[in-house]
């Protein structure tokens, strides 16, 4: 999967950093970046314990999620702006209440579909979409982490796609309960996404690409995948 970097936006098209409205959208939007590196960690460690021939692979990526929580809290520092946690754990919660209901069943595939695609699916189309109109700081350590995010949506991809005759029935379940869950998500930050000038049109189409092309790679097929990505339109 390509790793292509976006164009930075012209300066008449970026937001006023300083202004108290950009740092107060800032200050939930960075803080869902940060819980959402902290809840990769987590879950990479916890998907250990049920694959642990693939442990020390799995606390290498999760290392790399704690890099990236520093890289983003370093972002709000520069800005100085404190990050909404309790915001952001709320925001997680739904996925993560999944997550730990997986976990608690041995279901690997669960799991992997909610953190190493639709979670690392959705973080790479947000980074994307705000690379053009971050900070020149952020815009560097963003630049940075979304090529480490394509490795982590590759690990889940590959494990599904050699354990797909086995697997996808869960896997279809598993995207029929998360989501539109995702969709819900976007939804809920549109507002302060469209203060960063982010667009949440564009971010949708964004998560939707990356999930689509990931759903392709592990076997599914196009009609397959449409009747999948539908479920987005529900719930």
């Amino acid at each position: 999967m390509a790793t292509l970097e976006a164009a930075a936006a012209p300066n008449d098209a970026l937001p006023d950093f300083t202004s108290a409205t950009y740092k107060d959208a800032y200050s939930r939007i960075n803080a869902i970046v940060i819980e959402g590196e902290q809840e990769a960690h987590d879950n990479y460690m916890a998907i250990g314990t049920l694959i642990p021939d693939q442990a020390e692979e799995l606390s290498r990526l999760a290392r790399m999620e704690l890099k990236h929580m520093k890289g983003f809290t370093a972002c709000a520092n520069n800005l100085g702006v404190t990050a909404d946690m309790a915001f952001a754990k709320q925001f997680f919660a739904p996925l993560h209440g999944n997550f730990q209901k997986a976990l608690a069943e041995g279901k690997v595939p669960t799991c992997l579909l909610i953190q190493a695609l639709l979670i690392e699916a959705f973080a790479i189309s947000a980074y994307h979409i705000y690379i053009p109109v971050a900070d020149p700081f952020a815009r560097k350590i963003t630049e940075g982490v979304v090529k480490d995010e394509y490795t982590h949506l590759n690990y889940g991809q590959e494990w599904l796609k050699a354990n797909l005759d086995t697997v996808r029935e869960e896997l279809e379940q598993a995207n029929r309960e998360n989501l539109p869950l995702v969709r819900s998500m976007l939804e809920q930050v549109a507002g302060d996404a469209a203060v960063l000038h982010m667009d949440k049109e564009d971010l949708m189409a964004d998560f939707l690409s990356s999930y689509q092309e990931a759903l392709l790679e592990i076997g599914f097929t196009g009609r397959e995948i449409a009747r999948l990505a539908a479920a987005a339109l529900v719930g």
